[in-house]
Parts: C-alpha cells; sequence; structure tokens
C-alpha cells in the first residue's frame, strides 16, 4: 500500500521516495513567502548513497512516504561475501556490504544486536544500541596519579576505532562508546 502526504506534511524522520531514489529526511521547514504560494523545504539524505539534497515542496503536491520494515538482528561475521547478520526471530541469515554499514563497521563486533531497516526485502542502513562496550587494545600507560579530568588519550579499540580516554585507562579494561558521536563515555566495572 502506498501512502502520500501533502508537500507541507512532511516531517523529519519520515522516508520518502523522491525522484524514484529513497530518501530520510533530516529537516524540513514551512515558509510563506511575501508573494507566492507557500512551500516547505527540505533537506534529504540518501539512505544508498549517503548524499544530501534540498528540496522544495509546494503545499499541494504529493509526495510517497515509504514505510520501512525493522528487524532485529545480530551480527554474526565478516567474510569475502560481506557482513553476516541473522534474523533473531527466523535464524535466517543475510549478508551486508561493508558500503552500506559505513561507520557502523566500527561498533560491529560478533553478538551485537542491532535493527536492520529494509524495504521491499532490500536491507537499507542498521540502527546500532546507543553504547557499546569495547575492549581497549593500545593506548599509552596511564600517568601516575590520573584523574578523570585531565585532557585524555587516544585509544585504540577491538574494533580499530579510535577514541579519547581518561589517562588512567589501561590497555586490556572495557570502555563504553556512544555509537552516534563515537566518545567514550565510562570504563565498564568488571
Amino acid at each position: 500500500m502506498v501512502a502520500y502526504v501533502n508537500g507541507n506534511g512532511v516531517r523529519p524522520g519520515y522516508v520518502i521516495k523522491h525522484n524514484d531514489k529513497l530518501y530520510r529526511v533530516m529537516t524540513s521547514e514551512h515558509r510563506s513567502p511575501g508573494k507566492g504560494r507557500a512551500f516547505c523545504q527540505v533537506k534529504l539524505r540518501n539512505l544508498l548513497d549517503g548524499l544530501q539534497t534540498e528540496v522544495k515542496f509546494r503545499a499541494d503536491e504529493q509526495v510517497e512516504r515509504c514505510a520501512l520494515e525493522q528487524i532485529n538482528m545480530e551480527y554474526l561475521y565478516k567474510d569475502s561475501a560481506g557482513h553476516c547478520f541473522m534474523n533473531c526471530e527466523t535464524y535466517e541469515q543475510i549478508f551486508i556490504d561493508e558500503q552500506l554499514l559505513k561507520d557502523s563497521i566500527k561498533f560491529l563486533l560478533p553478538n551485537t544486536k542491532v535493527q536492520i531497516e529494509f524495504y521491499e526485502e532490500r536491507p537499507l542502513g542498521v540502527s546500532l544500541p546507543e553504547a557499546i562496550e569495547l575492549e581497549v587494545t593500545d593506548t599509552d600507560p596511564p600517568f601516575k596519579g590520573a584523574t578523570a579530568s585531565g585532557s585524555g588519550k587516544p585509544a585504540t579499540l577491538e574494533t580499530g576505532l579510535v577514541v579519547t580516554v581518561p589517562n588512567f585507562i589501561e590497555i586490556g579494561e572495557k570502555v563504553k562508546v556512544s555509537t552516534t558521536s563515537g566518545d567514550y563515555l565510562e570504563r565498564v566495572k568488571k
């Protein structure tokens, strides 16, 4: 079933089809110029290549709103076919290309639970948990008397992600990292 919204009904977060491409609406701003008709200025991000564009929709224009299916999946492993994910309910496995995952790869460890968005049975993207725990594999030794209020030091985590951590963090410790900002949140208590 195809759903349509009028041009001034487009909201951030919607997924729409425009010029036969799928876009996520990032921002929408209603404008009423002194002369002419009102319109909605929208910033869109292409769901396949990530490129952004801006479009104006007239208030009376019909815009196709797409419904994405979100499926809970578990990341299993990476091999030559791509990154393997398993549906948590049906145990069906799919492979997703690294290009589609983009920056999400830096947070993926085997057994990580994620949500994958599908449109017409084609995966479009991965929604990660808010934070993830990763082990520190390389960093400078801690300073004597180091506190959490220092400027920090770079640390390489088990997925290859580099974050700034407090000076007291050591190799082998687990840290919690935000998947939205990529910042260190806290040390994981043993």
